[in-house]
């Protein structure tokens, strides 16, 4: 589609494609049929509120996390004793370093640890690198082929998704929490950080904001880094509409922005992970 003003192009790759329930006094405001169906623009998919879904979110996000099982998967089950290939070097590369670093972080039993660990970083690292692709190109492709007006590749530039895997992490905390300790983590909770039944309303506050701050923080921090990568490869992106003058200096600057991004895409998966294994093995240690 033809975009008037550069914030029109930036506001239109910003947008999720998004499906979700119009109220009929919101259809009747924009123009359109109520009831379940895919917005037309973004102030559609704002007025549908809660009641909506983003899918190219949750599609890209659950194609990575099939892709990372399927070939993980089988590189497992074609793992030999003798001379290894180069992919299952390369993924007895990043289980060992995964392995390396949760032991170093989590000091318990980590035979179920180290694999959400693993899990937790691939995927990651996956949705990131999505970002790495020419910013109009899927977009554009699924918009010519199929009518597809609103397409962000990169799931992690989505706080729902960041947040969401957050309040996950979240969950599995508490549930370790809870495993590890019983009714010793509602005495922690009471009497952490003054051991006194007079100040149990004050250490439930500070210990229960202090628990959801972890998952706030966790999700809002790798959200903040690639949403701020991806407005830059947008700004990148404008300068070859500026003219056949500044297209040399758009190609230089989206290849030096892409390589340092490599690094950014692989140090937010690496932080990620590593906090969350300290914030579970923070679940199991006695105050």
């Amino acid at each position: 589609m033809a975009y008037e003003t550069p914030s029109e192009y930036i506001q239109h790759h910003l947008a999720n494609l998004t499906y979700g329930y119009l109220s009929p006094e919101a259809a009747a405001e924009f123009g359109v049929e109520a009831g379940w169906q895919l917005a037309q623009s973004s102030y559609i998919a704002k007025a549908m509120g809660f009641q909506s879904i983003h899918v190219d979110s949750m599609f890209w996000g659950t194609l990575l996390g099939l892709v990372f099982c399927i070939t993980f998967g089988l590189a497992a089950k074609r793992a030999n004793s003798g001379v290894p290939g180069k992919f299952q070097c390369l993924v007895e590369m990043v289980v060992e370093f995964i392995d390396k670093t949760v032991k170093e972080v989590f000091h318990g039993r980590t035979s179920s640890i180290a694999p959400i660990a693993l899990t937790i970083f691939v995927w990651v690292f996956l949705m990131n690198c999505m970002k790495l692709l020419p910013v109009d190109l899927i977009p554009y492709t699924l918009e010519v082929a199929f009518g597809i007006n609103y397409q962000k590749v990169a799931p992690t530039t989505d706080a729902n998704v960041t947040l969401g895997m957050a309040i996950f992490v979240l969950i599995m905390v508490v549930a370790f929490s809870i495993k590890v300790k019983g009714w010793g983590f509602l005495r922690e909770l009471s009497f952490t950080p003054f051991n006194h039944w007079l100040f149990i309303p004050v250490n439930l506050f500070m210990e229960i904001v202090g628990l959801l701050s972890k998952p706030v923080s966790l999700g809002l921090r790798l959200f903040g880094n690639m949403y701020a990568g991806e407005m830059i490869f947008l700004l990148i992106a404008l300068m070859f509409m500026a003219g056949i003058v500044f297209m040399p200096l758009a190609g230089a600057l989206q290849f030096v922005w892409a390589v340092f991004h490599i690094l950014v895409v692989t140090l937010q998966a690496f932080i990620f992970m590593v906090l969350a294994t300290v914030y579970l093995a923070m679940a199991q240690e006695d105050h």
